[in-house]
């Protein structure tokens, strides 16, 4: 079996590479990225792509000839401050590369949505994979989420004879993967030796702010059964449990402090305005909106369950901020060349 990642260098990537490698149903795995990484992998080999080229279809049309399935995973975050630039990347990016695995008649696909996908939703009981993706407008990462669904379903009425698979995780977090999250959502004022538990003697409660998580390692798993299996549609990835502030609290070894969202919204407007923050309120307008999942059918139609805790998916990103770690990939490097001087340079989230 032969299977093309696109987008195969980044948090979720790195460790789908490593899964299949392992797999003996995959005789040839070849990841696709912007940057080609010098990273060596057993039945591995590298090529790149950049889906905002002209002739990205093109590419990756011959990339997909003879492949069993691919797997979409390229996402463009930043610069949030430039929305046309992460639409021409994720949805012009996405058609491009619908259009190139029809051409080279690829029999499966499996593609990375989100939560993010879903229009917003309750917070007391889960929902399946039925759930409207509207996303919320306001924010660019879910409103292109929400498109890629649309394009998805188009796609799937075109081409029947296609397999098709959405996979809408929670937030994946990884250690390899800190400082590349440090960098899109927190900006370069997080420093490691402030990532500790005992300076933070309190955590905030804020309606709405429960959401759900899992390990890149388990998101990969899921992945690997979508690949080499025969489902076909949409499946919700988490861990339990879901994270509310009452998680926090006990993770944090902290008490819970009670504040208003027009407070903490204002605070992360103002952090945007001045560039001290690289992630736009917008985001957390679509946090605290976000439903809460049902999983069920992941483990029913894929036999796939998350070997690790909500609470060891957060230990493993809090140990990954702390400790400075990564891998060596240019999205997941913990080491830019002129450390975060360009990211004050440039403008937190803003295009180089």
């Amino acid at each position: 079996m032969r299977v093309v990642i696109v987008g195969a260098t980044g948090n979720v990537g790195n460790a789908l590479v490593r899964s299949l490698a392992g797999d003996e149903q995959v005789s040839a795995v070849l990841g696709l990225a912007r940057r080609v990484p010098d990273w060596p992998v057993e039945k591995t080999s590298w090529g790149r792509v950049d889906l905002r080229d002209a002739d990205a279809e093109a590419q990756l049309t011959r990339h997909f000839q003879g492949a069993d399935a691919v797997v979409h995973l390229a996402w463009l975050l930043q610069p949030s401050r430039d929305p046309v630039t992460t639409w021409r990347a994720n949805v012009l990016g996405t058609e491009r590369l619908l259009r190139a695995v029809a051409a080279a008649g690829v029999p499966a696909l499996v593609c990375a949505s989100s939560v993010a996908a879903y229009a917003p939703g309750p917070k007391d009981r889960a929902v399946d994979e039925s759930w409207p993706t509207h996303g919320w407008p306001a924010a660019a990462y879910s409103r292109e989420k929400a498109y890629v669904e649309r394009l998805l379903d188009v796609f799937s009425l075109e081409h029947p004879e296609v397999r098709v698979v959405r996979m809408r995780p929670g937030f994946i977090f990884s250690r390899e993967s800190a400082a590349e999250q440090r960098r899109l959502f927190l900006g370069p004022l997080l420093f490691g030796p402030m990532v500790r538990p005992d300076l933070s003697p309190v955590v905030p409660s804020i309606a709405g702010l429960r959401f759900q998580v899992l390990r890149a390692s388990d998101a990969a798993e899921a992945y690997r059964l979508a690949v080499t299996g025969e489902a076909r549609g949409a499946f919700n990835l988490a861990a339990e449990p879901v994270v509310d502030a009452a998680v926090l609290g006990r993770f944090f070894h902290a008490r819970t402090l009670r504040l208003p969202r027009p407070l903490v919204r204002g605070a992360m407007a103002a952090a945007w305005r001045t560039r001290l923050a690289p992630a736009p309120p917008q985001l957390f307008d679509t946090l605290v909106r976000l439903p809460v999942m049902d999983c069920s059918r992941a483990a029913d139609e894929l036999g796939w369950s998350p070997r690790h805790t909500a609470e060891e998916a957060l230990s493993d990103l809090l140990y990954g901020l702390r400790h400075r770690t990564g891998m060596e990939t240019p999205p997941l490097t913990p080491r830019l060349p002129h450390g975060r001087r360009d990211e004050f340079a440039t403008g937190v989230g803003k295009r180089p």
